[in-house]
């Protein structure tokens, strides 16, 4: 875990969660994420707790709160939609355009599948905004912003538009092989009043790096 920090202050932290890893310890129970937070305690009584999450399979920047008033800031600040989010995708296909928004409301697909969820007009709005970033004969390299943060939002968001997430084996129609092709790259926290906002950049992960290079990524961009 102390590998894996990659900011630290007095109210937060910021960590490069690993892949096939969930957060929580699930109903079935195995190993979690948070089970590691012990680790970083740095002198305080309590260990961090999650101020947000990501899937198992999404990699990248997570924050974390130090104490119950940090997580509190760090709650209200995501329910008001006033911590900026980008992402990483590598999809399948990919828009003809090269900016837009996605407007789809999101449901739960049925209570027999946990997380897992629908387009649905009933549902609850869901907004996410993509910019192209690279491309290859196969696939393009996405930048996505969920404005909302509806569970496994961007990964329905790019399904239902043609273009699934590489390795999505829910909600697209590749293997499983390489992994899930999403990577919450970095985050930008207003935390204190009196200072500008703090921005977090998650290094890209090994397993994106192939199809990322061949999109036109360069490497020296970590």
């Amino acid at each position: 875990m102390l590998a894996r920090l990659l900011y630290r202050d007095g109210l937060m932290l910021v960590v490069d969660k690993p892949a096939g890893l969930p957060v929580h310890r699930g109903p079935k129970g195995g190993d979690a994420l948070e089970d590691y937070f012990d680790a970083l305690r740095f002198g305080l009584p309590r260990p961090p707790a999650l101020a947000h999450r990501l899937d198992r399979d999404t990699t990248g920047c997570l924050v974390l709160g130090r104490h119950r008033k940090a997580l509190a800031l760090l709650g209200k600040l995501f329910k008001q939609g006033k911590v900026g989010k980008c992402y990483w995708a590598i999809v399948e296909g990919g828009p003809q355009t090269d900016e837009g928004r996605i407007d789809i409301a999101l449901a739960k697909r049925d209570d027999t599948r946990g997380w897992w969820m629908k387009a649905d007009p009933q549902g609850m709005p869901s907004t996410s905004t993509w910019k192209v970033m690279g491309r290859s004969s196969e696939f393009t390299w996405l930048a996505l912003e969920p404005l909302t943060g509806r569970t496994h939002q961007l990964r329905v968001h790019c399904a239902e538009m043609g273009w699934p997430v590489v390795g999505d084996t829910i909600y697209g129609t590749t293997s499983r092989v390489g992994g899930l092709h999403l990577h919450s790259r970095s985050v930008t926290i207003p935390i204190s009043k009196n200072k500008p906002p703090v921005k977090v950049i998650a290094p890209v992960p090994e397993a994106m790096r192939e199809k990322l290079l061949a999109c036109g990524w360069e490497q020296k961009d970590v």
